[in-house]
C-alpha cells in the first residue's frame, strides 16, 4: 500500500554516497499510474543521458519503444548502472521495459517499489532478485521518526510523552501518518499539555480496529482539519496539478493569490505571506521540495501520491475542483475551478460554467478555442492557466472576463496582445508571456492599475551566450502609472528619449527588474530610479549593444535587500557598490571587459553562492585567496581571453559544488590548488585547449589527473557543426581529448544562465 515508506526506503539506499560511488549511472524513475511504456522510456533514457552527462540524441520524444529500447541497451551494456522504477502499477510496465536492461555481468542492479505484491513476485522470479515486504515501522524505529519530525532533533518533554506515545500507537507504525500527525503536534505549544490532549481526543477511538488506509484517512482528515482556515483552500488547490508534476513556486503563489487565498498584513504583501503559507505547509511535511537555487531558495515542489489522493478526495466531498482526465467525462454542475489534463472533453459532455472561476490546462494538444468549448461563456472566471497550450492568437473571449486577476500564455505561440481587450481586464493581477513572441504591449495597458506581474521576454539561445540571445517588450511610455507592478521584465530602456528609465523610478513596489538596451547617456538617470526602488530582490540590466556601456557609478545607495544581480555590457570599472551587498547571492557579469581583475572586489561577499563571468577579465591570471567566496557553490568562467593561470587558496570557496570552465584558450592546466576542492561535483570544460586535457586524462601520461580524480563528473565538451560534442573524462582513450564516446545535443548549455 502506499505511505508504508517504500520509496524513503529505497530514496535511503540511492542517494548513499558509496552507492552512488559504486555504479557509474544511477537512475530515479517515478512510474504514474497512468502511465504509457513510450512516456517511461523516454524518461528513462533522458535520465541516463542526464546523469552520464551525455547529450541527449535530437528526436528521442518521438522515437518508437523498440528504438528507445535499443538506446537504452547500448548506453548501459559497458556500464554498472542502478536503476529505480518506482510506483510501479501494471505487470505490463515492468515486461516492456526490462528488455532494454542488458544483464551485462558489470554488478548492475534493478529496484522496483510496487503496491501489487504479484506484480513483486513475477519481476523477482525473472530477475533472479529477492521481494522485501516492508513491514510497519517497529516501537522504536516508529518513535524515533515522530520525535525527529515533531520536535525537530530535541527529545520529548517528560510531560508529554505518555500522550505523544498514546497517539503513536494510533498510527500503528504507518510511516506517512506518523509524519501527518507530527506536523500537526510540531505546531502546538510544547507547554500547554491541554492542546496535545485536545489533539489526542480528536483522533478518534474508531482508529484502533480499522485497516491501515483507513487508518490514514483518519490521520489525513485530522490533519486537514486542524489546518487554520487560511490554509486549507491552499492545500486543497494542490488537486489541480497532474500526479507527479513538478510544481513551480511562484506559479502556485500567483495563483492562490489570483483565488483570493492570500490577504495581505501589516508590513507584508500578499506574495510575502504566501510564502509564509507555503512554509507552513512545508513543515506540516503536507508538501515537499523538489528543487532549490543555487542559494538555498524553493524553486519547484512536489506532493506525495498518495496526499494528492486525498486532497482530490477531499475536494471532491467539498466541490472545490474538478479535474478531466479522459474526453467523456462531464465536469459537475456548478463546478468553480475546472484542471484538465492531456484531453479537452468532447462537446456533448460540457455542462453550464456559469459559476467557473478558475480554468487550468496540464499536457493538452488539441487546438483550443474557448468559445467552441465554453459556448454558455464564463464571465466570473478569474484564472485562466494556458501554459504550454497549443495556442497560436491571443484568445478574444477573455474581452468579457472583468474579473479575471490571473493570466498565462506562456511557452505559446502568442505574437500579440490585442489593445482592445488587455484594456478590459482592469482586475488582471498577473500577465505571464513568457516564452512568447509578443515583442510590444499597447499604451492600453496603463489601464491595469491592479498589475503586480509582468514577465513579457524570452531567451534564444544556440550553442554559447550571444549577446542578442534575450528578447523583452516595448512598453507604454508611462508604465510608471503601474503602481502596483512587483515584478517587470524584460523592458527594453531606450525608448521615448529616457522617459522610460524616469518612469521605472515611480514603481516602489517592484521587487524584480529587468532591462535591456539601456543606453550610457541614461547611466545617471537609471542609478537616481534605482535608489528610489528600495524593495528590489533581483536586478538585470543589459547595455543597448556588445560594445557599449553600462554606467552605474551614480548608484550611491543600492537596494539593500538585492539579491540577485545580472549586468551585461561594457564596464568602465566594477560598480564600487557591489562589494556593499551583503544579502548578494547570485552575481552574473557578462561582457564586462574590466581592466583588473574583479575577485579582489568580489570575494568578501558574505551570501554569494553562485557566480558567473562571461568575457569579464582579459588578463592572464585570476587568484581566488585563501579563506574567500566561503558560501560559493557554482563558478563560471567562459571566453576570458588573456587567462593562462587559475590559482586556489588554502581554504578559498570550500563549498564549491560546480566548476565551468570554456574558451580560455591560452589556459593550458586545469587550476592550481582545485584538488583541495573537496566537495566539488561537477568540473565541465567547454572548447578548452587540448593540451589541458591530455594533462588530466586517466589513461597515459596525464599528470595532474590526481589532481581531479576526486571530482565525481569531469567532462570535455565541444561545439561543432550546429551542436554539441560531449565526452566523459574517463570515456577518454590514449589521451586523445576527442578520443572517447561522444553524443551529439543542441540545446546545451555551458552556463547555467544566460
Amino acid at each position: 500500500m502506499g505511505g508504508m515508506g517504500k520509496t524513503t526506503l529505497v530514496k535511503k539506499v540511492y542517494d548513499d554516497p558509496e552507492v552512488i560511488k559504486h555504479f557509474k549511472a544511477c537512475v530515479w524513475v517515478t512510474v504514474s499510474q497512468f502511465c504509457k511504456i513510450e512516456e517511461l522510456l523516454i524518461d528513462l533514457a533522458q535520465k541516463l543521458f542526464s546523469e552520464i552527462r551525455r547529450p541527449v540524441p535530437e528526436g528521442l520524444e518521438i522515437m518508437c519503444s523498440d528504438k528507445l529500447k535499443m538506446i537504452i541497451k547500448d548506453l548501459l551494456q559497458r556500464n554498472r548502472y542502478l536503476v529505480v522504477f518506482d510506483d510501479v502499477w501494471h505487470v505490463c510496465e515492468w515486461q516492456a521495459v526490462k528488455y532494454a536492461l542488458p544483464d551485462n555481468n558489470c554488478g548492475s542492479r534493478i529496484m522496483i517499489t510496487t503496491r501489487k505484491s504479484d506484480l513483486a513476485f513475477t519481476s523477482s522470479i525473472e530477475s533472479n532478485g529477492e521481494v522485501y515486504n516492508l513491514q510497519p515501522l517497529k516501537e522504536d524505529e516508529a518513535w524515533d521518526l515522530f520525535s525527529r519530525k515533531t520536535f525537530h532533533g530535541h527529545s520529548c518533554p517528560s510531560h508529554l510523552i505518555d500522550i505523544c506515545k498514546y497517539i503513536l500507537r494510533k498510527c500503528e507504525g504507518l510511516p506517512i501518518a506518523i509524519v501527518a500527525i507530527s506536523g500537526i503536534l510540531a505546531t502546538q505549544d510544547k507547554r500547554r499539555i491541554d492542546e496535545w490532549d485536545m489533539v489526542c481526543r480528536s483522533l478518534g477511538a474508531e482508529i484502533q480496529g480499522n485497516s491501515k488506509l483507513d487508518n490514514f484517512k483518519t490521520v489525513f482528515n485530522l490533519s486537514f482539519n486542524e489546518l487554520p482556515y487560511y490554509l486549507k483552500y491552499c492545500f486543497l488547490y494542490l488537486s489541480i496539478f497532474p500526479e507527479d508534476h513538478l510544481i513551480q513556486r511562484m506559479r502556485l503563489i500567483r495563483l492562490w493569490i489570483a483565488e483570493g487565498f492570500i490577504e495581505a498584513k501589516e508590513g507584508k504583501t500578499k506574495e510575502d505571506v504566501a510564502e509564509d503559507y507555503l512554509k507552513e505547509l512545508l513543515n506540516r511535511n503536507l508538501i515537499q521540495v523538489a528543487g532549490t537555487t543555487s542559494d538555498g531558495r524553493v524553486k519547484t515542489l512536489r506532493i506525495h501520491n498518495l496526499l494528492r489522493e486525498m486532497i482530490i478526495l477531499k475536494s471532491k466531498d467539498q466541490n472545490f475542483t474538478a479535474i478531466i482526465k479522459e474526453q467523456n467525462v462531464a465536469w459537475p454542475e456548478k463546478i468553480r475551478r475546472l484542471s484538465m489534463h492531456s484531453t479537452l472533453p468532447h462537446r456533448q459532455q460540457q455542462r453550464s460554467v456559469s459559476q467557473l472561476r478558475s480554468l487550468l490546462l496540464f499536457g493538452v494538444v488539441e487546438n483550443l478555442s474557448l468559445g467552441k468549448l465554453f459556448p454558455g461563456g464564463f464571465k466570473l472566471l478569474s484564472v485562466l492557466d494556458f501554459q504550454d497550450a497549443p495556442l497560436k492568437k491571443f484568445p478574444i473571449a477573455v474581452i468579457d472576463l472583468y474579473h479575471l486577476r490571473y493570466l498565462s500564455l506562456r511557452n505559446t505561440k502568442v505574437k500579440m496582445v490585442p489593445s482592445h481587450i488587455i484594456g478590459k481586464l482592469h482586475n488582471l493581477e498577473t500577465l505571464d508571456l513568457k516564452k512568447t513572441s509578443v515583442r510590444e504591449l499597447p499604451v492600453d495597458m496603463l489601464k491595469l492599475q491592479k498589475l503586480r506581474h509582468l514577465l513579457v521576454y524570452q531567451f534564444k539561445v544556440k550553442g554559447y551566450a550571444q549577446f542578442c540571445s534575450k528578447y523583452g517588450f516595448k512598453a507604454p511610455l508611462e508604465i510608471g502609472n503601474l503602481q502596483s507592478l512587483q515584478k517587470l521584465s524584460f523592458v527594453e530602456a531606450n525608448q521615448g528619449g529616457g522617459t522610460i528609465i524616469l518612469q521605472l523610478g515611480k514603481l516602489s513596489q517592484l521587487r524584480r527588474l529587468g532591462i535591456i538596451k539601456l543606453r550610457e547617456e541614461d547611466g545617471k538617470a537609471f542609478c537616481s530610479s534605482i535608489e528610489r526602488l528600495t524593495n528590489l530582490r533581483t536586478l538585470s540590466v543589459t547595455s543597448e549593444g556588445e560594445n557599449k556601456f553600462i554606467d552605474l557609478e551614480f548608484l550611491s545607495s543600492p537596494p539593500p535587500l538585492l539579491q540577485c544581480l545580472y549586468l551585461s555590457g561594457h564596464l568602465q570599472e566594477l560598480p564600487s557598490w557591489i562589494p556593499s551587498l551583503h544579502s548578494l547571492a547570485r552575481l552574473f557579469l557578462k561582457w564586462s571587459y574590466l581592466k583588473y581583475d574583479p575577485l579582489l572586489h568580489l570575494q568578501d561577499l558574505p551570501n554569494l553562492a553562485q557566480l558567473e563571468l562571461l568575457q569579464v577579465y582579459d588578463g592572464d591570471t585570476l587568484h581566488f585567496r585563501c579563506g574567500k567566496f566561503k558560501k560559493l557553490k557554482v563558478l563560471g568562467l567562459d571566453k576570458f581571453d588573456g587567462l593562462k593561470q587559475v590559482t586556489v587558496g588554502k581554504d578559498a570557496m570550500p563549498c564549491l559544488e560546480m566548476l565551468i570552465i570554456g574558451r580560455c584558450e591560452f589556459l593550458k592546466k586545469v587550476p592550481s590548488g582545485i584538488e583541495h576542492l573537496t566537495k566539488l561535483k561537477v568540473l565541465e570544460f567547454f572548447d578548452m585547449p587540448d593540451e589541458l586535457m591530455k594533462t588530466i586524462c586517466p589513461h597515459g601520461p596525464g599528470k595532474d589527473y590526481w589532481k581531479v580524480s576526486h571530482i565525481q563528473d569531469v567532462y570535455s565538451t565541444y561545439w561543432r557543426d550546429g551542436g554539441w560534442d560531449v565526452y566523459a573524462l574517463d570515456s577518454l582513450r590514449d589521451c586523445s581529448p576527442q578520443s572517447g564516446t561522444v553524443m551529439r545535443s543542441h540545446d546545451r548549455r555551458n552556463l547555467c544562465k544566460v
